[in-house]
């Protein structure tokens, strides 16, 4: 083998690496640790005072309902991150939402794992899963959080020009589990949760174990009073005062 073919071949196996890399490289910000400490406003780090109460997956038309009933008896609001998908299929479970005082904002248009770039898939369903909650709103939503978390290069892109806002979060309850419980929810959201802190939960199971949303209905009374006991206000992140 020539020398130039040795070159050409080394290329060869190092671009689809090169591509790769420029693709992913961005979704190592879903380590929470990093991500908190070098980009506090992607993870959702605010006033220090509230906590951002955070919900994704919805609407859906059995769960979604039994949430927007407990935060009522709690006296609490918080944003919504819908899937555009099936805000198509239950308009009037988001506008129920928006009716009873939440705040809406987009997870994408399905709940996929973004493996290969698809910079142009990635902008038309972006824009796309915006325009349903637009429809439902009649403004322009202002946040984004991708699906499992995974912020791409194509995906950071196609949010910028969307004039959506990435955010993701500082504290989860695990309750997308199957051994998921009201306790184990509110045991792990408790272990990162702090004043400024983006609380992730999921008023569905649409991607979760079948019924999981159940464990985590039956913690928000205690999250929320965990909240209030260390004198901390609780609502969406539109009042959250994001860095």
């Amino acid at each position: 083998m020539s020398d130039r073919s040795r070159v050409l071949r080394a290329a060869c196996a190092v671009v689809p690496f090169a591509v790769a890399l420029a693709h992913a490289g961005p979704a190592a910000t879903w380590l929470p640790g990093p991500r908190r400490r070098w980009l506090p406003g992607l993870a959702g780090v605010g006033h220090p005072g509230h906590v951002a109460l955070t919900f994704d997956d919805g609407p859906d038309p059995v769960s979604t309902p039994r949430f927007l009933g407990a935060l009522d008896d709690l006296g609490v609001r918080a944003t919504f991150f819908l899937l555009g998908e099936s805000v198509a299929r239950h308009p009037e479970v988001a506008a129920e939402t928006v009716r009873r005082g939440h705040e809406l904002a987009v997870h994408g248009w399905a709940h996929d794992r973004p493996w290969l770039p698809s910079p142009a898939r990635d902008a038309r369903e972006l824009v796309r899963a915006a325009r349903a909650v637009r429809d439902v709103t009649g403004r322009w939503p202002y946040w984004y959080r991708p699906p499992y978390g995974i912020l791409t290069t194509g995906r950071w892109t196609a949010a910028r020009r969307a004039g959506l806002r990435p955010v993701l979060w500082t504290a989860w309850g695990k309750d997308w589990r199957r051994d998921a419980t009201p306790a184990s929810v509110r045991r792990t959201a408790a272990a990162d949760l702090r004043g400024g802190g983006t609380l992730l939960l999921h008023d569905s199971d649409h991607a979760c174990a079948p019924g999981s949303w159940r464990a985590t209905l039956g913690a928000l009374p205690a999250v929320v009073a965990d909240c209030r006991a260390a004198g901390l206000t609780v609502g969406p992140l539109a009042g959250h005062g994001t860095v």
